[in-house]
């Protein structure tokens, strides 16, 4: 964690299914004067979250099994930012894995307003008209 606060990182996101203590990493990361993120995997239930909501600015639901890019968006994910939508409207909430213009928009319907794009800008041929097209179609339904 000190690494990334002396690079300048504002927000320290990690793994639930990562071998640490959660609270205690949470806890670090708050300690050094920066916010917390918390990610979950595909087949870890959201409710692993829930006991340390009051102390995250983010919850991270990946929606591709983390490794490598260029996996297919896992629709199956959305209802966990439902249900953290509603347990709290105010914590932003992000995906990760097979965003691109259209399954941007079944995220940000369920309730995620955070988004990571990789193979769909870095492989597209027109990189600024695909940021443009992914920021319209999220803030279509947001």
């Amino acid at each position: 964690i000190p690494d990334f606060v002396n690079a300048g990182s504002d927000i320290i996101t990690f793994h639930a299914e990562a071998d640490s203590d959660i609270e205690k990493t949470i806890d670090l990361i708050l300690a050094s004067g920066k916010k917390a993120g918390l990610s979950v995997k595909p087949k870890t239930p959201v409710e692993a979250v829930y006991p340390y909501l009051d102390k995250l600015s983010m919850v991270l639901v990946m929606t591709v099994e983390p490794g490598f890019g260029g996996q297919s968006f896992m629709e199956s994910t959305m209802p966990k930012i439902e249900k953290l939508r509603k347990i709290n409207p105010d914590i932003d909430i992000e995906v990760d894995g097979g965003v691109n213009p259209d399954t941007i928009k079944i995220a940000a319907k369920a309730g995620a307003n955070v988004f990571v794009a990789g193979s769909a800008v870095f492989k597209s041929e027109n990189p600024a008209e695909t940021i443009k097209l992914l920021k319209e179609n999220a803030l279509s339904v947001l």
